[in-house]
């Protein structure tokens, strides 16, 4: 058996343990801050048996494993139904970014030891009204306020802000120049007086993003995270571990596996499903399609441990991915007739269909619009010419609003 086997084995085993206490069916009946405290103690669990930050660094309380083993756990995981999805943002990108660009990494390492055990929560602040997938027009400003910051305006989509402690902004300090020049990158409290957290109700029933407004939030300048300026570099970075870390193969769907267990149990005229060659064709298709997906991540994950930045090629990760999975999920409520459309409150989109499908036009959004990843395809890796830009170069207060 394989070293990958055998850490397969030893955590379908820890998980088949704690099921009772944490999986689905403890999770039925439950209120969404219940379900919230019981995924705050099933995640404190992981990291007490190693199960949390898989591939972080050891000195950040970490595992120091590699993203093998991260995706391998979490194979085995979205089996069961935990509730883990309040901490995928928060350990998806925002603590990872204050990993790397945190001003005091003292601070940090208490924060991520927190986030890791449950006991705090981070969001990213970063679409607006006016700029969601133009990052760079977002209108949310700081300006200097004796030796600090003072915030005002408007975030939106921001997920999970109501139950956070932190969250990672970016906001405009200079709208004497171009558009991207002017933006700065700073840690926020959730909790500082001014910030006004608003749910906003999906289709799918859930109420997991939220509008944020900010008003007269000063915070001081240690929050800060890039240079003066230099804030766009620090929210690209942030985009690129969501396009290539947060965004898995799978689209932050079900995993290939679950399909399969579908199509065998279902029956098509009376035979199973994995039997009829148009259904192994598209599983044969999003196999081959994963494994590339796959390839283009671990590269990018090597590049990342020597401390170098991944090409564009996480834009074809994203949109790939989650395409793939919205067309996976389609199918999969097809096999199951009018079953397919049962919902479950506590469901989440990695392992269930019908949640995966609802959700699927929001990840072909959030982390950047399918078009806007097109754009980037032509531009960084066809070669292609780049659109006519009319505010290219233009200080961002001479733009017509």
């Amino acid at each position: 058996m394989s070293d990958i086997e055998t850490y397969r084995k030893n955590a379908a085993t820890w998980l088949e343990s704690v099921v009772q206490t944490y999986g689905k069916a403890a999770r039925k009946g439950l209120s969404e801050s219940e379900d919230l405290a019981l995924g705050r103690r099933y995640q404190n669990a992981k990291f007490e048996a190693g199960y949390a930050g898989i591939n972080w660094p050891t000195e950040y309380g970490g595992q120091g494993l590699s993203h093998i083993e991260k995706v391998t756990f979490e194979s085995e995981e979205m089996k069961h139904g935990f509730p883990s999805g309040y901490f995928g943002i928060s350990l998806g990108m925002p603590v990872p970014i204050l990993m790397q660009f945190g001003p005091d990494q003292e601070f940090a390492k208490k924060r991520v030891l927190k986030a890791l055990k449950g006991e705090e929560i981070w969001c990213q602040l970063f679409s607006e009204p006016a700029g969601g997938s133009d990052l760079a027009g977002l209108r949310t400003k700081a300006e200097p306020d004796g030796n600090g910051w003072k915030i005002n305006g408007q975030k939106l989509w921001t997920s999970w802000a109501q139950y956070s402690d932190y969250g990672v902004i970016v906001v405009r300090t200079d709208p004497n120049v171009p558009k991207h020049k002017g933006l700065t990158y700073f840690w926020v409290d959730m909790k500082a007086p001014g910030v006004d957290v608003r749910p906003i109700k999906l289709a799918g029933g859930d109420s997991h993003v939220n509008e944020v407004f900010f008003d007269d939030v000063t915070i001081s300048d240690d929050h800060r995270m890039s240079p003066v300026g230099g804030g766009f570099a620090v929210a690209m970075a942030t985009l690129m571990i969501e396009r290539y870390v947060a965004t898995d193969s799978a689209g932050f769907g079900p995993h290939l596996d679950l399909f399969i267990d579908l199509a065998k149990a279902i029956e098509i005229n009376g035979k199973p499903a994995i039997a009829d060659g148009r259904i192994r064709q598209q599983i044969a298709r999003n196999y081959a399609m994963r494994s590339g997906l796959n390839a283009i991540t671990a590269r990018a994950m090597l590049m990342m441990k020597a401390g170098m930045t991944p090409g564009p090629e996480g834009s074809l990760n994203k949109l790939v991915s989650v395409r793939s999975r919205q067309k996976l999920s389609e199918l999969a409520i097809d096999l199951q007739g009018s079953e397919g459309f049962a919902y479950d409150d506590h469901a989440q989109q990695k392992d269930n269909w019908t949640s995966s499908w609802i959700n699927a036009p929001t990840g072909r959004i959030a982390g950047g619009a399918d078009e806007m990843l097109l754009n980037t395809i032509a531009e960084k890796i066809l070669g292609l010419p780049q659109d006519h830009r009319p505010d290219k170069g233009v200080a961002f207060n001479q733009i017509p609003a």
